[in-house]
């Protein structure tokens, strides 16, 4: 019994298509205007061919950088307006400057504005039809839920808030608890409604609550229908699984003693070669890193002369890879004995970081002197951030399995620094967490390229702290 319900697309098919669509649109709409005007800038000869490759590897980065395919914010057309700008300005402007693999400039600039504006039109053309058709409430996915009722608030929020097209249209509860969700917009159904609730709501996947089953909530009969739905063609999956697909976070907190079962390490944590190519590219990094540190440093003092007082660095111990203890280098943000009652959280908005201080945090320049932890190899450019011994102790205490995140070298940016929140509580650790050990289990070429393409964005959009 295959739901014969509209399409959905899968988060991953809707990157891809996005990405596909602005490739086409751009050429297209160029090759266009080029006939149309016989513009000799725009048109493809046997002479001047390798511009296609050029500018499309520039569109596809400085998409990327300026976050085109953020499900979140490609479904506000506010949003895309902005990207699609500053993405059309800077591949123009690196294309432009690009020698002998561009075409020489035109005699005639008029056709550099043609350019632009032919590029910007095509890409808000294609986004305004996404966001209208394919971003609309008739290609949601429509999904049912099973399983304890009291927790489905959080898995609920967790899944909706990553795919804004993923739509929890309702629930049956495995538990015996009267406790309820809180969204009065979901309804519950008893399992004996299972068969009918699919027909009748035109559910395109059920999810289980692994919990559930764990717990003998899921009775014998509904696991037979469940069984049987899923040989008819229904989409059945397992809720960790959905969260991790969705949310790019492993929900460390519902596997509970099942962890390991669960967890399974990447195999690039043993691969010999991407080890070797990933510890060439931290010192290469450390070395120009370094540098830059240093050229920066007499402006840095000047403003610490007038913005803190204390030393132009200070040394912190943070825990590393296999626990163990390192002393990370930074650049003073803080006057000196700013935690007189003991280690403290830093929240957003600290009042003890001065307003220089403050300034070096959102541009990230505070971060630079961890070069030097990074040629050491007691750090990584990428990886989990580092954190204080009595934090982790604490934290470790909290939350489960906290100290699987040093398995690995601790990094100057990571997964969880480029996709969560601010971390100045302990639910922010959880959620950071998440994305850690999302990053130790699939961490590879791709996944650390993405890291580091969204890194500019953090650091273009200020978003240190």
């Amino acid at each position: 019994m295959p739901q014969k319900s509209l399409v959905h697309f899968e988060i991953s098919e809707r990157k891809v298509l996005l990405r596909l669509i602005d490739n086409v649109a751009v050429l297209f709409c160029l090759s266009l205007v080029g006939i149309i005007f016989d513009y000799a800038y725009f048109k493809v000869t046997d002479y001047q061919w390798e511009w296609v490759f050029m500018l499309l590897l520039y569109l596809n980065i400085f998409s990327t950088i300026f976050e085109l395919y953020d499900l979140q914010q490609a479904g506000r057309f506010e949003a895309v307006l902005k990207n699609v700008i500053l993405t059309s300005s800077l591949t123009l402007l690196f294309f432009i400057l690009t020698p002998r693999l561009t075409p020489s400039l035109p005699d005639y600039r008029i056709q550099i504005l043609f350019f632009f504006l032919t590029m910007t039109g095509a890409l808000l053309l294609w986004r305004y039809a996404y966001i209208t058709l394919i971003s609309s409430a008739r290609f949601y996915k429509r999904v049912l839920l099973i399983g304890d009722a009291g927790e489905l608030d959080v898995m609920v929020e967790a899944l909706q808030k990553s795919d804004p097209n993923y739509a929890v249209i309702g629930y049956i509860n495995t538990s015996h608890s009267n406790k309820l969700p809180h969204s009065p917009d979901l309804l519950q159904f008893t399992a004996e409604e299972l068969s009918f609730v699919l027909k009748d709501q035109h559910i395109n996947e059920v999810v289980v609550a692994g919990s559930a089953v764990k717990n003998k909530g899921v009775s014998i009969s509904l696991l037979e229908e469940l069984n049987n739905l899923l040989i008819e063609g229904v989409s059945i999956k397992d809720y960790t699984q959905v969260y991790e697909d969705i949310t790019y976070r492993v929900p460390v907190q519902h596997i509970g003693n099942d962890f390991y079962k669960f967890f399974l390490f990447s195999r690039s944590n043993q691969n010999k070669l991407y080890r070797f190519f990933h510890r060439m590219f931290d010192i290469f990094t450390a070395i120009i890193g370094l540098l830059l540190c240093a050229l920066i440093i007499p402006f840095v003092w000047l403003g610490n002369l007038f913005g803190n007082k204390g030393c132009l660095f200070y040394t912190q111990e943070r825990i590393g890879k296999n626990a163990i203890p390192f002393n990370i280098l930074k650049f003073r943000t803080m006057p000196e004995n700013s935690e007189p009652n003991g280690p403290q959280w830093s929240p957003k908005n600290d009042q003890r970081i001065s307003w220089f201080g403050r300034l070096l945090r959102r541009t990230r320049i505070d971060e630079f002197p961890q070069f030097y932890n990074i040629l050491k190899g007691e750090m990584s450019v990428i990886g989990p951030r580092p954190e204080r011994p009595v934090f982790v102790k604490e934290l470790s205490e909290m939350i489960p399995f906290y100290k699987t995140r040093h398995i690995i070298k601790p990094g100057l940016t990571g997964w969880a620094q480029v996709k969560a929140n601010y971390g100045s509580s302990h639910d922010d650790s959880l959620e950071k967490l998440q994305y850690d050990l999302y990053y130790i289990k699939h961490r590879g070429l791709f996944l650390d390229l993405n890291i580091l393409l969204k890194t500019f964005s953090t650091v273009l959009f200020f978003r240190g702290h």
